[in-house]
């Protein structure tokens, strides 16, 4: 059934009809459209466009159909209708006949769709939300058992200095905490108007209390301009923004594992349960589940990326152009709930190869740094005592020999200074142990950036 059509005399080609509906996407914006209807029902009725009566017998009919949508959503998507407004309008009459085309009043699909598209992503946040929340557990989960396990830190992806492998994992936490509060934050903006009763883009003519029609749809407040609440879709380029940033983080994480999943490395090994063998090389184990979450980062941007060329210059209220939204949307979250949900997978039964994550920390020099260290403590100027360090490393390079394998004469031509006690500070575990600074590595502070997270994700149970 159209919503449309008592000037045209004539049907749409089925060509344009193929192209032009939408329900075969949007159909997953039954429960929400359903919802607003009832929310419209009663505010149409307070304003005597209705009777409770017949407020009441509407209420029934689109109960019934929210049932049916709940229990079958699927289903719509093939019903052959315009889009979920058509469908709703139509089974709306077929159980309560004439009385279901009064619902319409003083309402339009440009705000209807406004509507339904903020309450479902109202909902879309707070189920990735949680999935945000039930990845960080299983990282923190697995960095409290490594808070002391020696791990190869890297910059330009050459050794750097040691850390701890639950200080690695921990800052993955903090990106994921921080895609948390961004979409919190996007949550916040989104549950603050609601565009229900801006009508085509002037406003509806009918006396409706907008204020407490947002309420009753769980807004603060209802959108102070028709123009702009009908053509906004900031919320949705908000939330493909969080997914972006969140899905950069996930596809970092992971290259990291990838990386340290190799035979080159060893670090650590995945699970038979993320991974996949080869139909031809029987000893391959590929780690394809974060080969697919690095893959998807791509597809979820583009999402992004697609929605703002779409924006960019729409001119003012609403334009069919919008109806794009919905499809990149729908994917991106979609792919973007599907990747946290495997990242938390993927380190349910992580495994640390601890001796070969020690052999790389201790190779590549890494504790030169704190040579450097070692000679400021006696007042070699830091500069100074680079250029020396970095003589040193040169000479045990030449030698074949780590730093903490050259003697104390070898080391004494470099800097007279240096004595028997370099060897204590040039041991890994005491490099660690003096990054006792909040945000280092030492275990001590892993375990104090663990409890805090740990507070924050009990609140939100």
């Amino acid at each position: 059934m159209a919503l449309w059509g008592g000037r045209f005399t004539q049907g749409p080609d089925q060509r344009f009809k193929d192209f032009n509906d939408s329900l075969k996407f949007d159909y997953r914006m039954a429960v929400e459209d359903l919802e607003g209807s009832k929310a419209w029902a009663q505010a149409i009725c307070q304003a005597g466009v209705l009777s409770a009566e017949e407020c009441s017998r509407l209420q029934a009919a689109l109960d019934e159909l929210l049932a049916e949508a709940q229990d079958n959503l699927a289903a719509i998507a093939s019903a052959g209708d315009e889009d979920i407004h058509s469908y709703v309008e139509r089974r709306l009459i077929e159980k309560v006949g004439d009385l279901g085309k009064k619902l319409h009043t003083g309402r339009s699909r440009n705000d209807q769709v406004a509507l339904d598209l903020k309450l479902w992503c109202r909902k879309a946040c707070e189920v990735i939300l949680k999935s945000i929340s039930d990845l960080e557990r299983e990282l923190i989960a697995v960095a409290k058992g490594h808070s002391e396990d020696i791990f190869p830190g890297y910059t330009h992806l050459q050794r750097a200095q040691p850390v701890t492998f639950g200080h690695w994992i921990m800052a993955y936490a903090q990106m994921f905490e921080r895609d948390y509060q961004r979409l919190s934050n996007a949550l916040e903006l989104i549950k603050s108007s609601c565009p229900l009763g801006s009508a085509a883009l002037a406003g509806t003519a009918y006396k409706i209390d907008r204020d407490a029609l947002a309420k009753s749809l769980g807004f603060a407040a209802a959108s102070p301009n028709s123009l702009d609440a009908v053509s906004d879709r900031d919320h949705v380029m908000e939330l493909l923004s969080c997914a972006s940033i969140s899905m950069v983080h996930l596809s970092r994480l992971a290259e990291d594992l990838i990386i340290y999943n190799s035979g080159e490395a060893r670090f650590v090994e995945l699970s038979d349960t993320v991974t996949s063998g080869s139909s031809l090389m029987p000893q391959k184990k590929n780690p394809d589940a974060l080969e697919l979450i690095r893959g998807k980062c791509g597809r979820v941007v583009g999402a992004l990326s697609g929605m703002l060329v779409t924006m960019k210059a729409l001119p003012m209220a609403y334009d069919k152009d919008l109806q794009e939204d919905k499809e990149r949307l729908f994917d991106a979250v979609d792919t973007w709930h599907d990747c946290l949900q495997m990242a938390a997978l993927v380190f349910t039964d992580l495994r640390l190869n601890r001796h070969e994550a020690l052999l790389a920390a201790k190779g590549g020099y890494s504790n030169a740094t704190e040579l450097a260290d070692y000679l400021v403590a006696r007042g070699v100027p830091f500069r100074e005592a680079h250029g020396i360090v970095g003589r040193a490393v040169l000479f045990a390079i030449e030698k074949g020999k780590a730093l903490e394998d050259l003697s104390v004469d070898d080391f004494q031509q470099f800097n007279p200074s240096i004595g028997g006690d370099v060897y204590e500070a040039l041991e890994l575990h005491h490099l660690i142990n003096k990054r006792d600074v909040k945000g280092g590595t030492a275990p001590h502070q892993v375990q104090a950036e663990i409890k805090v997270l740990e507070q924050k994700l009990a609140a939100r149970a």
